[in-house]
């Protein structure tokens, strides 16, 4: 099983998470391994939409930033002679 990118108090926290999921949700008592495997299961398969997600937004927020620069540049413009 691959290792996640996460410090081991993370993944201990993300583990705990999915097995508290699986039994309320589910009345499923999932063992360590189990919840573990499942978590490398969904980073895998749909880990980089949510990455990606989390770069289109910030790429969203840059440009409203720099529309806003962009703006605050045109206002300190000068027309000739003033």
């Amino acid at each position: 099983m691959p290792k996640l990118d996460f410090s081991n108090d993370d993944q201990a926290a993300i583990v705990a998470r999915v097995r508290d999921y699986f039994l309320s949700e589910f009345d499923l008592d999932v063992g360590r391994f189990e919840a573990e495997a499942i978590l490398v299961f969904f980073a895998k398969e749909i880990g980089a939409h949510f990455y990606n997600r989390g770069l289109y937004d910030a790429q969203s927020v840059i440009v409203n930033q720099v529309d806003v620069i962009n703006d605050a540049i045109y206002q300190l413009e000068k027309a000739p002679g003033d």
